[in-house]
């Protein structure tokens, strides 16, 4: 079965970091691009940042370009994304999801990031 686990949320001030982990189960990454994706109740998945296999590409979202880093470890089947200069509207509920670029629903519980002073 596969399985996606996020980790890593939490409450930040405005200025914050947070690292964000999401480890798969059920099948090996490492052929598979990742995408991280966040949603806000009421609101439209939002893409964040996408990986591709071998990590050799990234690419990120306008509103988090410079700010967040998308980054894999393949042997722990893990993907990353390390979140600085946090502001309040990056809150949300963040996602992992197999996909370049893509913005289907998350398949694990998410992990919520809340930015606020």
């Amino acid at each position: 079965e596969e399985r996606f686990m996020e980790s890593g949320g939490g409450l930040v001030e405005p200025g914050g970091s947070l690292t964000l982990s999401c480890v798969i189960s059920g099948f090996n990454i490492g052929l598979y691009a990742f995408t991280w994706i966040r949603q806000v109740p009421g609101k439209d998945r939002e893409w964040v940042s996408s990986i591709n296999s071998g990590a050799s590409r990234t690419l990120y979202a306008a509103s988090v370009n410079g700010r967040f880093t998308i980054s894999r470890d393949d042997a722990k089947n893990t993907v990353y994304l390390e979140l600085t200069n946090l502001k309040i509207e990056d809150t949300g509920r963040y996602y992992c999801i197999e996909g370049w670029r893509v913005t289907d629903p998350g398949r694990g519980q998410g992990t919520l990031v809340t930015v606020s002073s």
